[in-house]
């Protein structure tokens, strides 16, 4: 089969066609033969953002920004166009946030991947834009607060200056004066009277000497004391009292927690009755011994007397 002129030309044309528009979507950093992702993601705000920025996933980068451009509803805010080259998956919950990337300034983007077990996010979908705050930023929230501080520091010291100024007056500075002109002669009279003490203490320097002699004796039979009372057998003595104590301690525990015979008749309230109702039973026999003797022994009379309960009156 021959194929025509006008064929083979419209196959160059739709070749040219396609291999314009595979070129020009490459310059912009498009492959079309490649499994790219594109996302969105809406800024109030992108200055220092430009096209081909690193898009950033735990600080790798795994694409860049393809297109900047405003909103269609007039609203004023940033669309900005992500393409997404890694297999990576993550939610549609993820964020898209921007952060500088030095210090001399720059933005990029990174994806905060949210692990909510939602629906990944597809080709095409809005991510939630969002903003870290920079170097500068934060100087800022800090100067902030410090640069009013200091404007109220400075206004604070500027009142204080005027009223110093209204207090040392011509009479006020006379008097300032006046009272460290007095204040010198105070000195000086405080100068002789350290001449004055020196000389009473180099003439009764033996007696001092005396004194100081008598102290330290005094000190050192007070250590001597302490040292016999240290060396004698009071440790000991203490120390027996408190095994004594700690034994008679263990008695009382004994007997409250009603161990041993004298424990349980202190707190057995059966134990009690039962000697109280032996007592009250002796008590009865001895009397019926004594009414009734003959019935007990048998020396006295050989007849069985049959027991008979007392009467009461």
């Amino acid at each position: 089969m021959k194929v025509t002129r006008e064929v083979k030309t419209g196959v160059l044309v739709l070749l040219g066609v396609i291999l314009f528009i595979f070129g020009f979507n490459y310059l912009k950093g498009q492959n079309l033969l490649d499994s790219s992702r594109t996302y969105y993601a809406v800024y109030d705000n992108v200055e220092g953002l430009i096209p081909s920025t690193p898009v950033t996933i735990s600080g790798l980068s795994v694409g860049k920004v393809v297109n900047i451009s405003f909103k269609e509803d007039n609203s004023g805010k940033i669309l900005v166009k992500l393409l997404v080259d890694s297999e990576f998956q993550f939610s549609k919950n993820s964020k898209a946030e921007l952060y500088e990337t030095g210090l001399i300034g720059g933005k990029a983007i990174a994806i905060i991947p949210a692990f909510d077990n939602a629906e990944n996010a597809k080709s095409g979908e809005y991510l939630q834009g969002g903003l870290k705050a920079g170097l500068t930023d934060l100087l800022g929230q800090k100067l902030t607060p410090l640069q009013g501080k200091i404007e109220k520091m400075m206004t604070s010291a500027d009142i204080l200056l005027s009223n110093l100024n209204d207090v040392f007056d011509a009479k006020t500075k006379e008097n300032l004066k006046i009272s460290i002109a007095e204040l010198s002669t105070t000195m000086r009279s405080f100068k002789n009277t350290s001449v004055s003490l020196n000389q009473i203490i180099k003439g009764n320097q033996n007696n001092i000497d005396k004194v100081l002699s008598n102290a330290n004796k005094l000190t050192g039979d007070l250590s001597n004391i302490t040292e016999s009372m240290s060396k004698s057998d009071l440790g000991k003595t203490i120390k027996n009292l408190e095994l004594t104590l700690q034994k008679f301690n263990n008695i009382l525990s004994n007997l409250d927690a009603g161990k041993g015979s004298m424990g349980k008749l202190l707190n057995d309230d059966k134990l009690y009755n039962n000697l109280e109702g032996a007592s009250k039973e002796m008590e009865a026999l001895l009397k019926d011994i004594k009414l009734h003797p003959k019935r007990y022994f048998r020396i006295l009379s050989k007849k069985e007397i049959p027991y008979q309960e007392p009467e009461t009156n």
